[in-house]
């Protein structure tokens, strides 16, 4: 582990599959072995070690997970009070706290 490995990503670990992640493991670092046998998340723990990545950026999204589970309960809510809904105008209201809800989500995600 003294050489420095450089490897060219197309995208995010996180976001590559466990195919894609086994494949680079196999061709690109010889390192780890049993990649064939290893879950997506055994792989990413092998392949942050090896690279020295630390797991300080994937925590930040974690404070928003509860946030974000208790807006999507909401939403869901709020589809039900729209089914029952009696006026195209009380129908109105609800799609757009919903729309409101949606993009907070997605906010928090992103941050």
């Amino acid at each position: 582990m003294s050489e420095e490995i450089k490897i060219e990503l197309k995208k995010p670990l996180e976001k590559m599959t466990a195919k894609e992640l086994r494949q680079l493991v196999i061709e690109q670092i010889p390192q780890i072995t049993g990649a064939s046998g290893m879950t997506k998340e055994e792989l990413l723990a092998n392949i942050k070690e090896v690279l020295g990545i630390t797991e300080e950026e994937g925590k930040s999204n974690a404070m928003y997970k509860s946030k974000i589970r208790e807006l999507k309960q909401k939403i869901r809510e709020l589809k039900a009070a729209k089914l029952e809904a009696k006026s195209n105008k009380e129908r109105e209201i609800i799609r757009k706290k919903i729309h409101r809800l949606k993009r907070q989500t997605r906010r928090l995600a992103s941050a």
